[in-house]
Protein backbone atom coordinates (compact mmCIF):
# COMPACT_ATOMS: atom_id res chain seq x y z
CA UNK A 1 0.00 0.00 0.00
CA UNK A 2 1.49 2.77 -0.59
CA UNK A 3 2.50 5.58 1.86
CA UNK A 4 4.25 8.98 2.35
CA UNK A 5 6.98 9.57 4.66
CA UNK A 6 8.99 12.90 5.67
CA UNK A 7 10.91 13.37 8.86
CA UNK A 8 10.06 9.90 10.37
CA UNK A 9 6.38 10.55 9.79
CA UNK A 10 3.72 9.26 8.06
CA UNK A 11 2.02 11.54 6.17
CA UNK A 12 -0.73 9.34 4.29
CA UNK A 13 -1.25 6.04 3.15
CA UNK A 14 -3.94 4.36 1.10
CA UNK A 15 -4.46 1.54 -1.27
CA UNK A 16 -6.52 4.27 -3.38
CA UNK A 17 -4.50 6.51 -4.76
CA UNK A 18 -4.18 7.72 -8.41
CA UNK A 19 -1.07 7.80 -10.39
CA UNK A 20 -0.96 10.93 -12.92
CA UNK A 21 2.68 11.97 -14.50
CA UNK A 22 4.10 9.69 -12.48
CA UNK A 23 3.17 11.37 -9.00
CA UNK A 24 0.90 9.50 -6.23
CA UNK A 25 -1.99 11.16 -5.42
CA UNK A 26 -3.55 10.35 -1.94
CA UNK A 27 -7.24 10.42 -1.00
CA UNK A 28 -8.35 13.11 0.79
CA UNK A 29 -9.26 10.64 3.63
CA UNK A 30 -5.97 8.93 3.81
CA UNK A 31 -3.29 12.55 5.19
CA UNK A 32 -2.62 12.66 8.47
CA UNK A 33 -4.53 16.53 8.89
CA UNK A 34 -1.87 16.96 12.08
CA UNK A 35 1.03 17.59 9.97
CA UNK A 36 -0.33 19.68 6.71
CA UNK A 37 -0.78 23.69 6.98
CA UNK A 38 -2.58 25.58 4.18
CA UNK A 39 0.08 27.35 2.04
CA UNK A 40 -0.81 30.79 -0.31
CA UNK A 41 0.85 29.62 -3.32
CA UNK A 42 -0.57 28.84 -6.21
CA UNK A 43 0.44 27.30 -9.40
CA UNK A 44 -1.46 26.66 -12.65
CA UNK A 45 -1.49 23.51 -14.98
CA UNK A 46 -3.28 23.71 -18.33
CA UNK A 47 -4.91 20.51 -18.17
CA UNK A 48 -5.27 19.76 -14.81
CA UNK A 49 -6.09 23.38 -13.50
CA UNK A 50 -5.19 25.20 -10.56
CA UNK A 51 -2.86 23.57 -7.64
CA UNK A 52 -3.09 25.01 -4.08
CA UNK A 53 -0.21 23.70 -1.78
CA UNK A 54 0.22 22.75 1.67
CA UNK A 55 3.30 22.97 3.93
CA UNK A 56 4.35 19.85 5.73
CA UNK A 57 5.21 20.41 9.57
CA UNK A 58 6.60 17.45 11.41
CA UNK A 59 8.07 18.34 14.92
CA UNK A 60 8.98 21.76 14.29
CA UNK A 61 10.26 21.46 10.58
CA UNK A 62 8.58 22.86 7.74
CA UNK A 63 8.90 21.53 4.30
CA UNK A 64 7.27 24.88 2.08
CA UNK A 65 4.89 23.95 -0.44
CA UNK A 66 5.82 19.66 -0.02
CA UNK A 67 2.35 19.07 -0.83
CA UNK A 68 0.04 20.07 -3.49
CA UNK A 69 -3.75 19.50 -4.80
CA UNK A 70 -6.12 20.50 -6.96
CA UNK A 71 -9.48 22.14 -5.14
CA UNK A 72 -11.29 22.22 -8.51
CA UNK A 73 -10.07 20.42 -11.41
CA UNK A 74 -10.36 20.45 -14.88
CA UNK A 75 -12.67 17.86 -16.77
CA UNK A 76 -9.76 15.98 -17.81
CA UNK A 77 -8.29 15.61 -14.08
CA UNK A 78 -11.84 15.47 -12.26
CA UNK A 79 -10.37 12.04 -10.96
CA UNK A 80 -7.56 13.74 -8.61
CA UNK A 81 -10.01 16.27 -7.65
CA UNK A 82 -8.89 17.11 -4.12
CA UNK A 83 -6.04 14.15 -4.14
CA UNK A 84 -2.79 15.39 -2.47
CA UNK A 85 0.54 14.60 -4.35
CA UNK A 86 4.02 14.79 -2.69
CA UNK A 87 7.70 16.18 -3.42
CA UNK A 88 10.26 18.26 -2.21
CA UNK A 89 11.91 15.20 -0.15
CA UNK A 90 8.86 13.24 0.64
CA UNK A 91 9.73 9.45 0.09
CA UNK A 92 6.74 7.66 -1.52
CA UNK A 93 6.99 3.77 -0.80
CA UNK A 94 4.83 1.33 -2.10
Amino acid sequence: MPKATWNGAVLAESDQCEVVEGNQYFPPSAIQREYFQESNTHTACPWKGTASYYDVVVDGQVNKDAAWYYPTAKEAAKNIEGYIAFWKGVKIEN
